[in-house]
Parts: C-alpha cells; structure tokens; sequence
C-alpha cells in the first residue's frame, strides 16, 4: 500500500504482489526444512518449547508427509495473494498462518501479533535469514510481516487486493473485519471463539505407573501452562467417567502440580487468578468444592456438582481449571455446541468417542486427541482442510 505510518514492516521490503505456485512447492519445503535447521541451532529458540515446535513441524519430513494426503492426481495451484490476521495471545500461530499460506501456494502479507513476543522476534529473525540466501530469492517477494493498531482503512486496503484473507481471533476480530469487504471470487477462512475439555477415565488414572502418571501430567500441563490457557485447543474443563472419580482427580491434580512448580507465575497472573477465583465463589451456587490450599497459588481446581449449562463459559487462565463428574458421554450432548473444538482423553475408548460423535451428529468437536497434543497444529484445523482451501484446483479432460 502507499506509504503509511501507521503500518510496520518488520519482514519484507515491499508489498507482495499476487502470486501463484503450485501446493508444497519443492522450494518453499526446501525452504521451510532450512528454516526448521536454523532454529534447532538458534540457543535463543531453544529456550522456548513453542518455537521448538514449530521448528519440529516445517522440517522436510512433516511436511512431505503432509503433502501425501493432497495426492490426488489433480494440479492445485494457489489463488495469488493472502492477507492473514493472527491473534495477540498466541506468539507463534502467526508463523503457522504463514506457513499454510506458503504451502498452498500463495504470496502473504500477515498481520503479527501487537504485543512484542520475543518468539516473534526469533522466528522473524529466523525467516529473514534464511530468505537472504540466494537459492530462496524467489520466495523473497512474496511475503511481508506488518504490524498496526486496528484501523478500518488499513483492513478494507489489504481485503480488497486479496484472493483469500485468514482471521485467526474472536469473534469480535471476525466482526469487525468482516465490514472490510474482500474481491467476490476470494476465500474466507475464519477460527473463531472456541472452547476444549477434556474427558479422562477415572480407572485409567489409578492403575496408572508412575511413569505413565508423570507423562500425563507433564502433556496436560504443555497443553495448558505453557500458553497461559489462551490457546482455543487448551482444555479448561476435566469430566470424569468411572467409578472413583473422586480418587482419580485427587492422584491427577497432585501430579499436575508438581509439573506446574516450573511454571513462572508472576505476581499480576496470581492476582488476575484469585480474583477471578473469587469471583466464582461469591457467583455461582453450583460449586461443590475449591481446592486451592493444597496446591498454593500455582493451580486452583473448581469441583462443580453438576455439568454446567453454561460451560464454554468457564475459562481458566494460569492455573485454574474446572471438572466434575460424568455417568457417560452421552451426557454431554446438550452442552457441545459449534463452540466446541478439541476434546481432550485420556483413557477413554476410542470407538465409543467415535461412536458418540457419528450417532449423535454434534455440530461441535473438530478434534478428538490425546493430552500432550492440544496445541499441535495440523493443515486440517477447526475442521477445514487449509491448504485445499486457500489453493485452487485446474481440471482438464484431454
């Protein structure tokens, strides 16, 4: 756009023009895997799991394994140019945004979070450095990073030159950017407000090694204290199945602390965390028990007596989670709602899940996983297929 002091360009030169590759591009995987390389040897990255992972992620194996579920013998090819907005709270879903625009294809101008992660600041780093290198002068183009403060003007420019815009936020930020219109024939792909539990089986607790206890606890807390609890995939609600629920939760949520003694609970989350414990207690009468004493200041857990009507209601954040428990799945029919995205389990029969699911036919759940994979990121997320969304497919009968 012509220039404007209210954007930042922080990666890129100049604004991309609309281009079009074919989807997982030998050179943007090339790419991504020396990308992958530079952040396993950047000691500033390996302090942060969150961009280990995505260093995991772009590394060539992945994404060749990704790129396995689109052969289909059909040419795909991207749409031109993507304009992504990324969320504020999650430092590293903007590079992951970037990526998808990438691998179908498509030229990028994506919005970074405002707040100044020191992880966006590794991966943009990151990015810029490989780019240099002369072998990737062609991708060099087609992507820029800008910051800016939210402004309408800003929006409707960069809606209307796109093929297809990306909103990763709230429903509010999906609100107010719809009023930017985009081109007639360009995609949307919206991830709104979304809520994730999880479901554990008592027994499963219980008979649990010690070994298999630790790794529990240690995946239930990646999914949960590492971002805060802001991620849409992090479960704030444990239901219980079984028969010694009671026995199970207090073994779970003692393991859970211990693996949460590392967490960096810094003086305003603890006060943000207790008046919102506060609040709870003076509000809601469905409330069986608080355990917060045991624990100290790094995990509150809220006993309610019965499954709540309003349940993607209840958002933890720094430690403090809610459960109660479940005769069967089946209960949970009439508070699963489009809101609802992942469904965390550990113990829990597979076919049964699967069967609830299909029989019922929800409107919500897109993901079904194990503890430990709530933030892994997938080219299938929210229930789109990203990368087949944001290319486009040429069909020819010769």
């Amino acid at each position: 756009m012509r220039e404007n002091k209210k954007v930042q360009i922080v990666l890129g030169d100049k604004e991309p023009k609309p281009t079009v590759r074919q989807v997982y591009d030998k050179l943007a995987v090339e790419f991504l895997n020396e990308l992958s390389g530079w952040l396993r040897h950047c000691k500033e990255a390996g302090e942060y799991a969150d961009v280990m992972s995505v260093a995991f992620w772009c590394r060539r194996g992945n994404i060749e394994k990704l790129r396995e579920g689109l052969e289909d013998g059909l040419l795909h090819l991207g749409r031109g140019l993507l304009f992504h907005i990324t969320p504020s709270n999650v430092p590293v879903n903007f590079v992951f945004s970037y990526f998808f625009g990438l691998l179908s294809g498509n030229a990028n101008i994506v919005r970074l979070p405002s707040k100044d992660f020191p992880q966006v600041r590794i991966l943009c780093q990151g990015i810029e450095e490989v780019l240099s290198h002369q072998e990737y002068r062609e991708l060099r183009d087609t992507v820029q990073f800008v910051r800016y403060d939210r402004d309408k003007e800003i929006n409707d420019y960069y809606s209307g030159i796109c093929d297809g815009r990306i909103v990763w936020g709230g429903d509010e930020t999906i609100g107010m950017l719809r009023q930017s219109p985009i081109p007639p024939k360009a995609v949307e792909v919206v991830f709104a407000d979304r809520f994730s539990f999880g479901v554990i089986q008592s027994e499963a607790v219980v008979n649990a090694s010690r070994e298999e206890l630790s790794r529990l606890a240690k995946n239930f807390y990646n999914d949960t204290y590492l971002m805060d609890q802001n991620a849409c995939s992090t479960p704030h609600f444990i239901f219980w199945l079984g028969d010694q629920t009671e026995k199970g939760a207090e073994i779970f949520w003692e393991a859970v602390y211990q693996e949460a003694l590392q967490y960096p609970l810094e003086d305003i989350k603890a006060v943000d965390k207790y008046t919102q414990l506060c609040r709870l207690a003076m509000e809601r009468e469905d409330i069986k028990k608080i355990e917060q004493t045991a624990y100290s200041n790094l995990l509150y857990v809220v006993t309610l007596q019965d499954i709540p009507k309003d349940l993607e209601e209840l958002r933890g954040s720094f430690g403090l989670f809610f459960q109660c428990p479940i005769h069967n799945l089946e209960q949970l029919s009439d508070v699963i709602s489009p809101k609802s995205q992942t469904m965390l389990t550990f113990g829990v029969n597979s076919e049964k899940i699967d069967s609830f699911l299909r029989e019922k036919g929800l409107r919500g759940i897109d993901r079904v996983v194990p503890f430990g994979k709530a933030l892994d990121m997938g080219v299938i997320w929210d229930g789109y297929d990203i990368v087949r969304t944001l290319s486009r497919v040429v069909t020819h009968l010769l």
